[in-house]
């Protein structure tokens, strides 16, 4: 295992416990301060996100009285795909909802994919569960024609200066916090604004 893969499984198990500890009311709290991000996505049209398990802040209060129309994440056979939220959710053989009837939407008519993760840093890098769905689906769109933005969503907490970086990772556009808006430039000089409470 080479040292960047043995030092995110560090960061995984103490933040993904981390995470765990915290009580429904901090959660509750997190998703409605996570909610005042609510115009970083009011002009979109197709927004993709995700629901909340393993103690990821919950998008739900930030996604509510959008306009836009909204889709979920569905493993399948061939990979990660996303479907339109609809009435009907069956869970997953890793235990997670989605959406059980549905075309899938392509990737890259998406205008924005608002991503879960277990840790973020300063660089716009962003560490997953370790599955690599998100990577390989994200890789792909290098040849398409358009690249919706990646917005990672996050409690504050899940901040690490530096995480270890491999070829494969997918760095992120924007990040969302209970506390805090970034936003990553496609060059290494990266910036974040303090949210105005």
């Amino acid at each position: 295992m080479s040292s960047a893969a043995t030092a995110k499984k560090l960061w995984r198990r103490r933040l993904r416990a981390w995470r765990r500890r915290l009580s429904r009311r901090q959660q509750a709290l997190a998703a409605r301060r996570l909610a005042r991000h609510r115009v970083v996505l009011k002009r979109l049209r197709h927004i993709a996100a995700y629901l909340p398990s393993d103690g990821e802040i919950d998008p739900q209060p930030l996604l509510r009285g959008l306009p836009a129309r909204l889709y979920l994440p569905c493993l399948s056979a061939s990979g990660l795909l996303f479907r339109r939220h609809g009435r009907r959710l069956t869970r997953h053989r890793l235990g997670l909802w989605q959406p059980s009837r549905g075309l899938p939407r392509r990737l890259w008519t998406l205008d924005a994919i608002c991503l879960p993760l277990v840790a973020f840093d300063a660089h716009g890098q962003r560490l997953g569960r370790g599955g690599g769905h998100y990577d390989r689906a994200l890789a792909d769109l290098a040849r398409r024609p358009r690249r919706p933005l990646l917005i990672g969503l996050a409690h504050a907490g899940q901040y690490v200066d530096t995480l270890p970086c491999e070829p494969w990772d997918q760095r992120l556009d924007r990040l969302l916090s209970d506390t805090r808006r970034w936003s990553f430039a496609r060059h290494p000089q990266r910036r974040h604004e303090a949210i105005k409470s």
